[in-house]
């Protein structure tokens, strides 16, 4: 009986003993995989704060290109304004209407001016007044761009008055641009007909393609021609100048000559009376016996009307 109880006793602190070391043993593995799943927690943290500073600093970077290629856009855009802006094509044209004192002289000096800066006389015409003994006259003339403005002012600096004065300009950089494009696609075309026709075998096709070229070669003719007309007047400015002749001056006690011309006068007045009593002397000599018989005539007129006429008072 007491081994019994001993067997028993034995078995249960087996039991315990063991019971207690399963305990021990899942609270370790238990710890351990705390601290596993801690490590990996941490591990994941330290993992997303540096994809975060990795995402930060893409971004910065992406940030820092995008302003890049925003300010490289906006010197691309303000160089591309300018080249626009030099590349327009404006059309001008200048009239003026001026007065001078010497018409040949200031023509002379016109002329002149345009052939030192490059451009040329169109037309000139002149006109002179006989009862004003004035002239007027007009010139056109074509000036590099470049000096047009300089040109204008020197005519007007030039002239006495300037009584008119207009400058106007055509921008016509869309139409230019628009027969660029046209005459490139007309090239294109122009190509794609001459390769066709090196293709072709029947005379049929050939004629088709012939006819076909011919219309496009004239219509890149007519773009051409309109492109240089454009471009010349672009180039060379047109100014019309009216010129109007006022020489009055005002006349010094030379050019009166008060003196010379008073004593003039009173010699013409003194062979004036002169001459009408030697006229007058001629006639009364010259037609004496006339006069004799005409005044004896009248003085028996007089005697037999004066006698008539006492006689009536007597009757009466």
């Amino acid at each position: 009986m007491a081994k019994r109880l001993c067997v028993l006793m034995i078995v249960c602190v087996g039991i315990v003993v063991t019971a207690c070391s399963n305990e021990t043993e899942d609270n370790k593995s238990t710890a351990d995989q705390a601290d596993i799943s801690t490590e990996e927690k941490a591990t994941e943290n330290s993992r997303t704060l540096t994809d975060a500073d990795d995402a930060g600093s893409g971004q910065d970077m992406a940030s820092t290109e995008q302003q890049e290629d925003n300010a490289g856009g906006e010197e691309a855009a303000s160089q591309a304004d300018e080249s626009t802006q030099a590349d327009r094509k404006v059309i001008y044209n200048a009239n003026l209407r001026i007065e001078v004192t010497d018409y040949q002289e200031t023509v002379d000096s016109i002329q002149a001016e345009v052939s030192e800066r490059g451009g040329y006389i169109v037309d000139s015409n002149m006109h002179e007044d006989d009862e004003e003994g004035s002239i007027s006259g007009r010139v056109t003339a074509r000036i590099p761009q470049g000096e047009f403005e300089e040109f204008v002012q020197i005519v007007e600096d030039g002239s006495s008055t300037v009584m008119e004065s207009s400058v106007s300009g055509q921008d016509v950089t869309e139409e230019y641009v628009d027969l660029e494009s046209r005459l490139e696609s007309k090239r294109v075309v122009e190509e794609r007909l001459l390769s066709f026709m090196e293709e072709a075998d029947k005379t049929e096709d050939l004629l088709n393609i012939s006819d076909d070229l011919a219309t496009v070669q004239q219509e890149i003719e007519e773009i051409t021609g309109r492109m240089t007309y454009l471009e010349n007047k672009v180039d060379l400015a047109t100014v019309t100048i009216n010129i109007q002749e006022n020489n009055v001056a005002i006349a010094g006690e030379e050019d009166l000559n008060t003196w010379e011309k008073t004593k003039q006068q009173f010699m013409q007045s003194i062979n004036f009376l002169l001459s009408a009593f030697s006229g007058l002397f001629v006639f009364i000599i010259g037609n004496l016996p006339v006069l004799i018989i005409l005044a004896v005539i009248a003085v028996i007129l007089f005697w037999v009307i004066n006698k008539r006429i006492r006689g009536k008072w007597r009757n009466e």
